[in-house]
């Protein structure tokens, strides 16, 4: 696709924060803004480019991943196992978000009045709930899901496509064929729009920095290098995780997200490293029936990093307005998370909806909101980095259950190419 594309990567990272540091120390205010408009037509250019790609290619594999599952067993077995993981990872990540939020209190001495009940709080998350979640999986029409990239709903209309391929013998093959050939002409598509993913990384960097100063890098230091703490320490467990059901390939498997895991940091979106953390998974060893399906459904319900965020940002907003909360309702506060956070997947900035709603559910200022804006820029890298880890881990370990993982087929130089 393009090879060596961690080198570029960094090198555009750094150069973003080097011109952006630049433009912000020469301009004034009104023009640094007017500059990091100009950097954001890129950004905004790249990130269409790949919601463009996110929809067709998401359909397209899904329908091939359960068309080719042979039989319904199958399909069952591959689908309790990969639920049973995601419901796992997402209590480890939002209790370790709780954990590590309570032990390092990001927000303790801040000591902030309580904001007037009529300050906005930016975001609103009133219309978030049970209910809605529920009947959003359904879509109303399969081309208004597309059109809003609506990735929940095109998962549950691919699944409906795919098990009625699975069952038409003859006519379901011609389907299936039909989607494997709209899969890889995506996927030519996404090798194409990739190439610009530096440009894209530096102008995103450039606009941010640009606007906000290197401060942005250091303020709120101890909430951001909380989490990014708690972070590492997600990368940890489920790295291990990994280890424990793969082996020592799984250092390979790390090797090979290098990519991926950069182009979703920078770009503060583990959407635009999709199609690559698909390729790689394929090249790994993985095979595309498994990767085809728990991949697309993992970006669904499977956002470790997102989901470890929302118990962290809640609780440092109740401990910056020294709002005492009982573990009984931080335990609450955590499964309501594991329903709402479902919701997630292909909404931009969706954490802080999420966020809002749990602020108002339990009587915590929605104004708290204010306080983690300026900074979630770079706290949605962090995230959406985890989010490729989680869900490339994922995919792995059923492929392994499935003994549908064979890293051994792909030759050391082609992943190392990929790398």
């Amino acid at each position: 696709m393009l090879r060596r594309l961690g080198n570029p990567i960094v090198i555009a990272m750094v150069l973003g924060i080097v011109v952006g540091a630049i433009c912000h120390n020469q301009l004034d205010p009104a023009a640094a803004k007017q500059v990091a408009s100009y950097f954001s037509i890129i950004t905004d250019v790249f990130i269409r480019l790949i919601r463009m790609i996110i929809g067709p290619l998401v359909f397209s594999t899904l329908v091939v991943g359960i068309a080719h599952m042979g039989d319904a067993s199958s399909l069952g077995r591959i689908g309790a196992r990969t639920l049973g993981w995601f419901i796992g990872a997402s209590l480890v990540s939002l209790f370790l978000g709780l954990i590590m939020v309570n032990l390092l209190a990001p927000g303790e001495n801040l000591g902030l009045p309580l904001p007037d009940a009529t300050t906005p709080a930016a975001v609103q998350g009133a219309s978030l709930n049970l209910r809605e979640f529920i009947t959003h999986l359904v879509p109303r029409s399969f081309f208004e899901s597309m059109v809003n990239n609506e990735i929940l709903q095109i998962v549950v209309f691919s699944a409906f496509v795919g098990v009625a391929a699975m069952n038409q013998g003859h006519h379901g093959k011609v389907i299936a064929d039909l989607a494997n050939s709209a899969a890889n002409i995506m996927l030519q598509i996404t090798s194409y729009v990739m190439k610009a993913a530096p440009l894209a990384i530096f102008a995103a960097l450039s606009s941010v920095v640009t606007t906000q100063g290197l401060d942005i890098l250091t303020a709120y230091g101890r909430f951001m290098g909380g989490f990014y703490l708690s972070l590492i320490l997600l990368w940890g467990l489920l790295l291990g995780a990994g280890y424990l059901i793969v082996g020592s390939s799984i250092g390979t498997l790390a090797s090979s997200l290098k990519a991926p895991i950069l182009l979703a940091f920078s770009t503060a979106s583990s959407e635009a490293a999709y199609p690559k953390t698909l390729e790689q998974l394929e090249r790994f060893g993985v095979s595309k029936r498994v990767a085809s399906f728990v991949l697309p459904v993992g970006y669904s319900f499977n956002l470790d990093g997102s989901m470890m965020y929302c118990t962290f940002a809640v609780m440092f907003i109740a401990q910056a307005y020294n709002i005492e909360v009982s573990w009984a309702h931080q335990i609450t506060m955590l499964l309501l998370l594991m329903i709402t956070s479902k919701g997630m997947a292909g909404v931009p900035r969706a954490s802080l909806v999420v966020i809002a709603a749990t602020l108002t559910t339990f009587n915590l200022p929605e104004a708290g909101l204010l306080l983690i804006l300026g900074v979630d820029q770079f706290l949605d890298m962090g995230r959406s980095a985890t989010n490729v880890v989680g869900n490339a881990i994922a995919t792995t370990a059923v492929a392994k259950w499935e003994n549908e993982l064979h890293p051994e087929a792909v030759p050391d130089t082609e992943q190392a190419q990929t790398s």
